[in-house]
């Protein structure tokens, strides 16, 4: 569902609020009866109750359900600037956890790269696209990957699609296809890859999260999941490293099982306490599934992801994507192949790492002198950190930064169903402000944890 589907029901439900037709305190139903009432998709009830709780309209606390907020109705929206009909977020500071700093884009280099590869590109470029991807950019990706990351990738290996949503949903329906009925997770994640494995007609089981990643010793519960999905170089949104036993011990557990591990990479490039730690695939190409964007290290607008395979997988994959399914368009595909192979993409990538340390080392720097109770974890890569402070839970230090003006997404948001975690805080981006805006959004973030 569109955006205009999930604000028609935010809407709907702000009215409901003012109105009185639903009181502070009341009980909503859960995202999944109320998405089947409404016949909508999950993700768009899902989306729709966080923002809601962002903008203080709802309450949400694990095991408690969603209520409406005790105070919601002592925010009329007049005392709100309206919503352009696109935005997503009418919030002034900007720390989501995952999200880029867009206006780093290196456009100048980029508008290079597009006009040298559509002056040059052949005709047959102009057709219609290889469901594998260009040619150029699988070659390049596999050379960057060996390099960069440590895989064991050769050009027809990878799968160019448009974004890691789009990955994960090709290989989702790939393993229901091969008779996979449950696929084990981390007990933290994104809620929208839980929710396209299990549109898939998989089911997810959560594996607990410590210090040293996730537990995996889950896996050889009853039923045995036929795949694990992991972000093992930087567990997200947690923030900590698959140890190098238990990444060793999972690729023994796929081979036992003759089970596949799906490896998201999403921000592997960003680290900052040493080297970046290598792809699990490096370990087993047969068994890993590696999925990578250019989301975080570019632009999410670019819609440029790619899968690398094993063999028997990438015709499987191929098919679930056809000829006719949208991918990456070619002029994105040969820009992006130009930006790696001319090492426009090495540069930006060390320009934005030494960024985001810095930011990282103010944020920590601040919160430390400023509000020395609050625990912040997750420091050595990625673009987010964790942020609990006792006495408070995420869901109000949410309502406190909305007071603020500014957006963080609590640890519930991200929590699978079955989790036990005791775990309540929340995750606080620091790439997304632009330079401008970001000495404001850590003032912002101060007076939250005050």
């Amino acid at each position: 569902m569109g955006p205009n589907v999930r604000a028609g029901l935010m809407d709907a439900f702000r009215e409901a609020i003012r109105s009185g037709r639903l009181a502070p305190g009341t009980r909503l139903p859960s995202s999944r009866v109320l998405a089947d009432d409404l016949g909508l998709g999950r993700n768009t009830v899902v989306r729709a109750y966080s923002e809601l709780i962002n903008e203080g309209w709802l309450t949400g606390r694990h095991g408690s359900g969603t209520e409406v907020a005790q105070r919601s109705a002592e925010q009329p929206a007049v005392r709100r600037a309206p919503r352009p009909p696109a935005a997503q977020q009418p919030l002034v500071h900007d720390l989501r956890p995952g999200w880029p700093n867009l206006s780093s884009f290196p456009r100048d280099e980029w508008v290079r790269a597009v006009k040298r590869t559509v002056t040059t590109a052949p005709f047959e470029a102009f057709g219609y696209a290889d469901p594998h991807g260009r040619g150029e950019l699988r070659d390049a990706i596999a050379r960057y990957l060996a390099r960069a990351r440590g895989l064991r990738a050769q050009a027809d290996n990878v799968v160019v699609c448009s974004g890691a949503a789009e990955g994960l949903r090709l290989v989702a329906a790939v393993l229901a296809d091969a008779g996979v009925r449950t696929v084990a997770v981390e007990e933290f994640g994104l809620q929208t890859q839980r929710e396209t494995l299990e549109k898939a007609g998989l089911d997810t089981v959560p594996l607990p999260v410590d210090a040293d990643g996730a537990q995996l010793s889950a896996l050889d519960d009853e039923p045995t999941p036929g795949a694990v999905l992991l972000t093992p170089s930087h567990q997200f949104p947690l923030g900590v490293a698959l140890q190098s036993d238990r990444r060793a011990a999972v690729v023994d557990w796929a081979r036992r099982r003759g089970a596949l591990i799906i490896e998201d990479d999403y921000d592997g490039e960003f680290r900052y306490d040493r080297s970046p730690v290598g792809a699990l695939q490096g370990l087993d190409h047969d068994r890993v599934i590696y999925l990578g964007t250019a989301s975080k290290s570019l632009a999410p607008g670019l819609r440029l992801g790619w899968l690398v395979v094993p063999d028997q997988l990438v015709e499987p994959i191929v098919a679930q994507k056809g000829w006719a399914e949208e991918t990456a368009g070619f002029v994105n595909q040969l820009a992006m192949t130009d930006f790696v192979e001319s090492g426009a993409y090495d540069r930006h990538v060390r320009a934005m790492r030494s960024e985001y340390r810095r930011r990282l080392r103010q944020l920590v720097d601040v919160i430390g002198r400023h509000a020395p109770t609050a625990q912040v974890t997750g420091l050595a890569a990625g673009l987010h950190v964790v942020v609990e402070q006792p006495g408070r839970t995420g869901a109000e230090l949410v309502r406190r930064a909305i007071r603020e003006q500014l957006m963080v997404e609590p640890l519930d948001f991200f929590r699978h169903p079955g989790s036990t975690s005791g775990r309540d805080g929340v995750a606080v981006g620091f790439a997304a402000p632009s330079p401008s805006a970001w000495s404001a959004a850590l003032d912002a973030l101060v007076r939250v944890l005050r």
